[in-house]
C-alpha cells in the first residue's frame, strides 16, 4: 500500500512538471492573461464564473482548471468564496437531475459501485456525503448523481457538499492565485497546501472504502 502511495505521488510529480514543461515550450499561455480574460467581464465577472461553474458537470469540463482560474482572478478568498458557490449549485442542479432521471445518470463503469455506497447513503446522508467532499475518492459529479438517486435530502446534501468542498477548494484557489505571485515564500506554502490536500485522498483510500464497505480488510 505504500509503495503504492509513492508510487502514485511521484507519478502526479513528474505529471506536473511536464505540463508546466509543456505549457513554457509549446502553448506559452500566461497565467496573466488568463486572470485578464476573466476580469475583462469587469462587474459581471463572478457571475459568469459562477454560472459556468453551475453547468460544469453537464460540460464535462474539470472542475480542477476552473478552480485553479478562479484563484488566478479573484484571489484565494474570493476564488474560493465564488468556487463554492459554484460548485454547490452544479452538485444540487445534478442531483436534481439525478433524482428525476434515476439509474440513467449513473455511467456503466460506476455501476458496480453504486449498491453498497447508495444504502450507506441513504443510512446517513449527511455524514457520507460530507465524507466523500472532505476526502473525494470518487469523481464529485458521481457523488452528485448518486445522493440524489439515493434520496439523501437536499438540505443534507446542499450542506454537506458546502463544507466538504471548502479545504479543497481553498488549496486550488490558493494555489492559482499563487502563480501570479513573486513572492516565492507564497508560491512555496500553496505548493505545500496542494500536495497535503492531495495526498489525503490517497492516504485514507483503503480505510474509506473499508468504512463505506467497498472494500474488505487486507484487500
Amino acid at each position: 500500500m505504500l509503495k503504492r502511495t509513492i508510487w502514485k505521488v511521484i507519478v502526479s510529480i513528474v505529471i506536473i512538471i511536464f505540463i508546466i514543461w509543456f505549457n513554457q515550450h509549446y502553448i506559452n499561455i500566461k497565467p496573466q492573461a488568463i486572470r485578464e480574460w476573466i476580469l475583462s467581464f469587469g462587474t459581471f465577472a463572478p457571475i459568469i464564473f459562477i454560472g459556468i461553474y453551475t453547468v460544469r458537470p453537464f460540460l464535462f469540463f474539470p472542475a480542477s482548471i476552473l478552480s485553479l482560474a478562479a484563484g488566478l482572478a479573484f484571489g484565494s478568498w474570493w476564488g474560493t468564496i465564488y468556487t463554492v458557490i459554484g460548485a454547490t449549485l452544479g452538485a444540487s442542479l445534478s442531483f436534481f437531475v439525478a433524482k428525476k432521471l434515476g439509474e440513467r445518470m449513473i455511467r456503466k463503469s460506476w455501476k458496480g459501485k453504486t449498491t453498497k455506497l447508495r444504502t450507506q447513503l441513504q443510512k446517513n446522508g449527511f455524514a457520507y456525503v460530507l465524507l466523500l467532499r472532505l476526502v473525494p475518492i470518487f469523481p464529485f459529479d458521481f457523488v452528485s448523481y448518486l445522493a440524489g438517486i439515493a434520496n439523501v435530502k437536499f438540505v443534507h446534501f446542499l450542506m454537506a457538499t458546502w463544507i466538504g468542498i471548502i479545504p479543497g477548494t481553498f488549496a486550488y484557489n490558493f494555489l492559482g492565485s499563487s502563480v501570479v505571485s513573486e513572492n516565492q515564500i507564497i508560491i512555496g506554502l500553496a505548493v505545500f497546501v496542494f500536495v497535503i490536500v492531495s495526498l489525503i485522498p490517497i492516504m485514507t483510500n483503503t480505510k474509506i472504502r473499508q468504512k463505506l464497505g467497498l472494500q474488505q480488510k487486507g484487500e
